[in-house]
């Protein structure tokens, strides 16, 4: 005759078995939902300002500001292991020193299906910037729109719904305070 610990042990054990089957089941039925979500990103206006740096107020440095006007159809992505979307527009550039340089500009949390159709307007949420504190003489920059899929259980997904063609910098103006 078993004791009470002895059969709580086993169906502890019984369950715990179970339940990790059956998430990693969850997690591998995942990879049948393959979505490629479209969208269009255009640049309305990329300006570069000259200005000063907050912690050194006596160094000059370029900021660049963007307008894009972005649509895209993220619904595909989401299935019943998706938890949420984080998108994000980025953009890529090489430097004077040839270092490949991609500076995250927007983003955005989608959190449900009907909020997944993207249609916005939006300038750079953070700071776009040179860290040899120029954009002169770097290559021409492309704007991607990207995404990362974050399940309920199982890996992040990441992927691109959108890209712009290359934009060269244009020269400073006036100074920004």
């Amino acid at each position: 005759m078993h004791s009470i610990y002895a059969r709580v042990n086993g169906i502890s054990a019984l369950w715990s078995t179970c339940l990790v089957a059956l998430l990693a089941a969850i997690a591998l039925s995942s990879f049948a939902f393959t979505a490629d979500p479209k969208g269009n990103v255009d640049l309305v206006s990329l300006k570069v300002y000259s200005g000063k740096t907050k912690r050194y107020p006596y160094k000059q440095e370029e900021y660049g500001f963007v307008r894009l006007n972005i649509t895209a159809d993220l619904r595909p992505l989401f299935n019943w292991n998706t938890k949420q979307l984080f998108v994000y527009l980025e953009a890529e550039y090489t430097n004077v020193q040839g270092v490949n340089n991609s500076v995250v500009l927007w983003d955005r949390i989608v959190r449900r299906k009907e909020d997944a159709n993207i249609i916005q307007s939006p300038k750079n949420k953070y700071k776009f910037r040179e860290l040899s504190r120029s954009f002169r003489n770097v290559s021409p920059a492309e704007f991607s729109l990207k995404y990362n899929v974050m399940p309920y259980v199982g890996m992040l997904t990441y992927g691109e719904a959108a890209r712009t063609t290359s934009f060269d910098m244009p020269d400073a103006l006036d100074v920004v305070s």
